[in-house]
């Protein structure tokens, strides 16, 4: 009798162990990892443009970024505008590039909202804030990491409280679409 318990504890030792070289691998892969952004970059671009309209400030900021980084950013056919509930904060996101390893959005809430993120805040794994907007808020984000493990962050307020799968699917074909164009940029070396 107790040699299921004891391979029941083998199972996990094992499935720990794996989780725990799974972790490894992709800590040291984001080490190594050259990214196309810089975070001083992108705060630089969206200070330039503070304090115009949100929608000149964005229009001049993809303008800059598709100069900057061609190949890098979504085509104006498929920017989109999403609405999204995510870490108790609602708003809409238009991603503008997506990668494994790091993403570019413009972020908007006409209403206010609040939750966790921050301003202008680096965090480091494990880490996290709680930010504030007041109605009429529009800010850039850029992030690094994993970016797929970010995929459940998106998914939980929309599969266990709004429900709105619609707009879970415009953002996940966001994603693939950046997805397709850094796979395209990087075989072709161009705008697709």
């Amino acid at each position: 009798m107790q040699w299921p318990v004891g391979r029941r504890w083998v199972r996990a030792a094992l499935l720990l162990a794996a989780a725990a070289v799974l972790a490894q691998v992709v800590w040291i892969w984001l080490g190594t990892q050259s990214f196309i952004f810089e975070r001083e970059e992108i705060e630089l671009l969206a200070r330039q443009y503070a304090g115009l309209d949100h929608e000149l400030a964005f229009s001049r900021f993809i303008v800059e970024l598709r100069r900057l980084h061609p190949g890098h950013v979504l085509p104006d056919e498929e920017l989109q505008w999403v609405f999204m509930n995510a870490g108790g904060w609602m708003g809409a996101v238009c991603l503008l590039h997506a990668s494994l390893s790091e993403y570019v959005l413009l972020f908007g809430t006409a209403l206010g909202s609040g939750g966790h993120l921050g301003e202008t805040v680096v965090h480091r794994p494990g880490e996290a804030t709680a930010a504030e907007w007041g109605p009429n808020t529009w800010m850039v984000e850029y992030g690094r990491g994993v970016i797929p493990s970010t995929l459940g962050f998106v998914m939980c307020d929309t599969l266990f409280s709004t429900q709105d799968f619609l707009s879970l699917f415009y953002t996940f074909r966001a994603y693939a679409w950046a997805l397709r164009l850094e796979l395209t940029t990087y075989l072709f070396g161009q705008d697709p």
